[in-house]
């Protein structure tokens, strides 16, 4: 994988490095677009019911990758899958992503040649909020890429105006709808939410709820509403969590979070005040956690508490915090 020009601090984000062209100029070239795809240099990022194929490896020593196959030696694959839908180009490669949900599994694998005598043998299909964080950053975001589109395609094969059937246009990046009278034009969605971390002195603010794994703690989080700037939207979902007031909303970085179509918008801020009402229906608890305590926890692996998930924003923003970096 090549490099490419740092953009911000969001690059340390994971499912944020890329250095995929997305060529989006030529994605009205139909023409174009089919001799890509089935030329031998096309290449597909196969998605089974929003699990990405991938090679699991065995980490740390061999960790996962991203299995992309070759289009002119998968003819079942793009007779059975859905239309495939244009990603970008990498290193002289086209790549796209192919859906198989409509499928069984035991299809889905037989057609990507898992389990067989091929480059996919080993693959599985598996969740990419598992394997991300061990796989090189440009292979977390195409999956998450191709992921993330074909979330929006499959929810939006009808038209939200009229109901008709929806065609794709552009590479599979616009879909427009089928009855002529109305002919909206649908574009790919992302929901952009809000995730921050409150401190008060030396203290930050974490919650968690009942669903996750026992002992982690994370940032507060929501998404942003109608009519609100994203500043506002921290304030109001921070007192609506905690009952904490909160001021000097300062922007940390972005990341995209296609689990399932979410961009992570992340920020610090701080309290006026450490009084806490917490909001039970919305987290099981939250408690401000001093500084030093939380490094001594995660120096002594604690099972009792944990930080969130490596491959998340919320953990950026509070390694960051910890090292003095903000708050």
């Amino acid at each position: 994988m090549s490099d490419r020009l740092r953009l911000s601090r969001s690059d340390d984000n994971f499912y944020a490095w890329s250095t995929l062209d997305r060529a989006s100029a030529r994605r009205g070239d139909e023409g174009w677009l089919e001799a890509q795809l089935r030329g031998p240099l096309g290449r597909l990022v196969p998605v089974w019911r929003s699990r990405n194929l991938i090679d699991p490896g065995a980490p740390p020593e061999d960790p996962p990758e991203a299995v992309l196959l070759p289009a002119e030696s998968h003819g079942a694959l793009l007779e059975r899958g859905d239309e495939p839908l244009f990603l970008g180009l990498h290193g002289g490669l086209a790549y796209f992503a192919s859906d198989l949900s409509r499928l069984d599994q035991a299809e889905a694998e037989a057609i990507c040649g898992v389990r067989a005598e091929t480059e996919a043998n080993g693959a599985e299909f598996l969740d990419l909020r598992f394997t991300g964080p061990m796989m090189n950053r440009e292979h977390g975001n195409l999956l998450a890429y191709a992921r993330g589109m074909l979330t929006w395609r499959r929810r939006h094969r009808f038209c939200g105006v009229c109901g008709s059937e929806t065609r794709p246009k552009d590479g599979g990046h616009l879909r427009v709808c089928s009855d002529a009278d109305c002919a909206t034009s649908h574009f790919p969605r992302t929901d952009p939410a809000v995730i921050m971390l409150v401190t008060y002195g030396d203290k930050c603010l974490l919650g968690r709820q009942k669903v996750w794994p026992p002992g982690m703690h994370s940032t507060l989080a929501g998404f942003v509403e109608p009519g609100e700037t994203l500043e506002m939207a921290v304030a109001r979902e921070v007192f609506e969590e905690s009952g904490v007031r909160v001021h000097d909303v300062r922007y940390h970085s972005s990341q995209p979070w296609p689990f399932p179509t979410s961009l992570m918008l992340g920020f610090h801020a701080r309290a006026l005040s450490d009084e806490l009402d917490v909001n039970t229906e919305e987290l099981e608890m939250a408690d401000w956690f001093r500084r030093d305590w939380v490094i001594e926890q995660i120096g002594r692996r604690s099972e009792d508490f944990k930080l969130p998930r490596r491959d998340s924003i919320a953990r950026q923003l509070c390694e960051d915090w910890l090292a003095g970096r903000a708050g």
